[in-house]
């Protein structure tokens, strides 16, 4: 377990550097995307992802481990939303996002952490493309959710789903970055 929180960690370093340096670039913009604005692009770059694990191509040029990067940092975007009410107003200062973000981040390490214990590490026998599946699968439930309102019979809620995509997403990132070794 020590070995994957290292290397989680050291793949969040490089989400949060991205998401900060992108907000000191465009400011908040991103909150006028509503939730459901938000679950589209995550939709969109998963299945980019999908497209090239499928095709092996990728016209673009971008990288699929940016994507991840990019599934990442719109899920803490979608949960903070769902935690600020649009009244806090567009324009947040730097500082305040920055401890959102850690704040909504490290929630979903602990789940991380809460879970590979009980699973067993089992992502590290996935195929990269299951767990891409699994973000996807996540996605449609995300929008499923938001069809009905927010709300759940027994399931899961909006929330738990960002947190897990964002998991899913690091741990793709992690395995890429093991490839590459």
């Amino acid at each position: 377990m020590e070995k994957t929180l290292s290397q989680y960690d050291l793949e969040l370093a490089k989400c949060k550097d991205i998401f900060l340096k992108k907000t000191v670039d465009y400011g908040t913009a991103w909150r006028i995307l509503r939730p459901t604005s938000l679950t589209d692009q995550l939709y969109i770059k998963a299945e980019r992802i999908r497209s090239i694990e499928e095709t092996g191509e990728n016209k673009v040029g971008e990288s699929v481990e940016g994507e991840y990067i990019a599934l990442v940092n719109y899920s803490v975007m979608a949960m903070i939303q769902l935690e600020l009410p649009r009244k806090e107003g567009l324009d947040l200062p730097l500082g305040k996002v920055q401890a959102l973000y850690e704040k909504h981040i490290n929630d979903t390490r602990e789940l991380m952490i809460r879970k590979n214990h009980d699973y067993g590490e089992a992502w590290r026998n996935m195929r990269i493309s299951s767990i891409t599946d699994l973000i996807l699968q996540k996605l449609l439930r995300v929008k499923q959710i938001e069809d009905n309102d927010g709300k759940t019979i027994i399931s899961e809620g909006l929330d738990a789903n960002y947190m897990d995509i964002v998991n899913y997403a690091l741990f793709a990132m992690i395995k890429l970055e093991e490839e590459k070794k």
